[in-house]
């Protein structure tokens, strides 16, 4: 089954980080789910980690444009 995981990490209003994911099968416009740290880092260090659970699940990073 094809499937996507789309992750982004941006400031939210209050000087934080707003962790947002949207996934679901290809096609469809999927779950959207928008999770809220104190800190940028904090946001990116929980990026990493997902991206590493993802990757052992089996999804593939895209390829870099250029």
């Amino acid at each position: 089954m094809a499937r996507f995981y789309v992750l982004s990490v941006e400031p939210d209003l209050f000087e934080g980080a707003a962790l947002t994911r949207n996934w679901g099968r290809i096609g469809t416009k999927g779950r959207f789910r928008i999770d809220l740290f104190g800190s940028r880092l904090e946001a990116e260090r929980r990026l990493v980690a997902l991206v590493r659970s993802k990757v052992k699940r089996g999804y593939r990073r895209p390829a870099e444009a250029g």
